[in-house]
């Protein structure tokens, strides 16, 4: 595969300048980046859509979650055979490539914005497959995914730095989230809050101008398709804005135990005795069975998005719908199959928010919120739970409703919702499976270099070294006062014995007779090569050295180098340096 060198040689060294040195080719790219990504939301979704039709037996303009009935056979059966085809995908395609997999989050986070298009053409087949035979899992994921190894691609191609690439990275994203929900500002806000981590001046035209793009695009190949009618949405009265903060709070826990009960789900389905190739089929085997009670619990849930706000329902039926699409959810994610539980979460806010308002309809109707309200209310106050963006949620129900007061209510759920999860839970649900995998990874903020800045990169090699068996005066003549700070004592297998400072040498109450090895320190205090900054500084606080030997490994340690805490600090604070001036810039 051709390297980032080779790649960028591919164009013009004009154009790779241009997007290098000046904003407005940035924004260029950024605006060929919002076009792909409109026709890759597209295509994605068409192709789902034929595949509802054709496993489902649906006409192709009917959304299999607002499907009437579902043939028996075909919901318990079909989402089984997709959890065969991914299990078959798995182990055939996935196990046999080398490459890196990483979604569009942990990209930035780690490497740069740098992520393969390969392994990200994997992830939207397996999205693809999952969402097209009926898994309860959101297309988000995919579109993302793709859009932004467009961008990611298009950007190494153009030779952008690391921080513009990582901006482009969160280009593509908001495109792929502005077209798929007919909504460029959340959709620029997603790039922000969810793929960059920051918001900046420098990078607002570019993420604006790719969600733009790609909404319009999407526009004018599939027409205008919103998230709801804004004309079922009523307004909420300044007395009733209360309800906003119950709801946020119910959304916060329903949250927590969803990602939770993925987790749960994963544990299950890991059994040894299932065996790897099998678990998405199990998974599909318990969701057909879910579908059997109603078929909004197959696909993302679009269909029953529109579906459940407009039309009344018994309190219980709410709630049943509620609990079964939570349920789905973490059994298809947990399960294996590919995807994402944005939408989802989306439905399942809708519906707390709509069991909450018929809730207090029923226990004094005069003061009960309009279902409508709080079901965008819900729908934002979750979204938030589960991704971690309250001005995304808060954007996109504006964009849904065009209702201020809505708009208003949205943005107080979310805020307490974002609280509540952050103090209860304290990871979204992108942050959540980088923890349960055992990544250090709490947002998408560029932490990469961290791991890049290795102890092995920052040791001096010319480190003086002796033999312990030495004395303190035979020690003296060999190492005069200021010919060095410190000397690393050496066994007589060549291994670690200790680290001795010159002017513990010459103080004056030491007997030069005496064993240097009395005054060696931190003999079981040493760094490795592979340890990060980080890592490093905290040994340096635990040791309260000033500079420790770097070794081979920790079975009979050799010496390598030697780092000190003053050098580290400067590498250190140099990096951050060059951090803020990418933010500032």
């Amino acid at each position: 595969m051709l390297s980032s060198r080779h790649l960028s040689a591919l164009l013009p060294a004009r154009i790779r300048e241009a997007v290098r040195s000046r904003e407005s080719g940035l924004v260029l790219a950024a605006l060929c980046i919002g076009t792909a990504s409109g026709c890759i939301v597209v295509a994605m979704s068409g192709i789902v859509q034929l595949m509802h039709s054709l496993f489902f037996g649906l006409d192709l303009s009917e959304r299999l979650s607002a499907a009437d009935a579902v043939e028996w056979w075909r919901a318990l059966l079909v989402p089984a055979l997709g959890g065969l085809c991914l299990g078959v995908i798995s182990i055939s395609v996935v196990a046999r490539l080398r490459v890196r997999f990483a979604d569009a989050i942990e990209a930035n986070a780690l490497y740069g914005g740098k992520l393969s298009f390969r392994a990200s053409l994997v992830i939207a087949v397996q999205t693809i497959v999952s969402s097209g035979f009926g898994a309860s899992v959101g297309l988000e994921a995919g579109y993302t995914q793709m859009c932004a190894a467009i961008a990611s691609w298009t950007g190494q191609r153009l030779a952008a730095r690391r921080a513009d690439l990582r901006m482009l990275v969160a280009a593509g994203a908001a495109g792929a989230i502005g077209a798929a929900f007919d909504a460029p500002l959340a959709g620029a806000f997603y790039g922000f809050e969810v793929v960059l981590g920051t918001y900046a001046v420098s990078s607002l035209v570019p993420v604006a101008a790719s969600a733009l793009m790609a909404t319009l695009v999407a526009n004018e190949l599939t027409g205008h398709i919103s998230l709801l009618s804004p004309r079922i949405i009523g307004s909420i009265e300044g007395n009733k804005f209360v309800h906003t903060a119950a709801i946020g709070v119910i959304c916060a826990g329903i949250s927590i135990a969803v990602m939770e009960g993925v987790a749960l789900a994963e544990t299950v389905f890991t059994h040894p005795r299932l065996k790897t190739v099998l678990r998405p089929a199990a998974g599909g085997l318990v969701v057909g069975a879910l579908a059997l009670v109603t078929p909004q619990v197959l696909g993302a849930g679009h269909g029953a998005m529109q579906m459940d706000i407009v039309i009344s329902r018994p309190i219980a039926t709410i709630a049943a719908l509620l609990v079964l699409k939570c349920l789905s959810s973490a059994i298809s994610l947990g399960s294996g199959f590919r995807g994402g539980l944005f939408f989802a979460s989306l439905l399942i806010g809708a519906l707390a928010g709509r069991l909450y308002a018929d809730l207090s309809a029923q226990i004094d109707p005069i003061w009960a919120i309009d279902a409508g309200a709080a079901a965008i209310t819900g729908m934002a106050a979750l979204g938030t739970g589960v991704l971690g963006a309250p001005v995304t949620m808060t954007v996109l129900a504006l964009e849904t409703t065009s209702e201020i007061s809505i708009t208003v209510a949205a943005l107080i759920a979310s805020t307490i919702s974002s609280l509540i999860v952050r103090e209860a839970f304290g990871y979204s649900f992108a942050t959540w499976r980088f923890h349960l995998r055992g990544e250090v990874i709490r947002g998408p903020h560029d932490v990469g270099w961290i791991q890049e800045l290795t102890v092995g990169r920052m040791m001096r090699t010319d480190v003086a070294t002796a033999p312990a068996e030495l004395s303190i005066g035979e020690m003296r003549s060999r190492f005069p006062l200021g010919a060095t700070k410190q000397v690393a004592l050496l066994k007589p297998d060549q291994t670690y014995a200790g680290l001795v400072l010159t002017a513990d040498l010459y103080a004056t109450e030491n007997d030069i007779n005496k064993s240097v090895s009395a005054l060696a320190c931190h003999a079981e205090a040493y760094l490795l090569p592979e340890m990060n900054i980080q890592r490093a500084l905290d040994a340096f606080r635990r040791s309260e050295a000033d500079a420790l030997i770097v070794a081979d490994s920790t079975i009979s340690p050799r010496v390598m180098g030697l780092v000190s805490e003053a050098h580290a600090l400067r590498r250190y604070g140099e990096e951050l340096e060059k951090r803020n001036q990418e933010f500032i810039a």
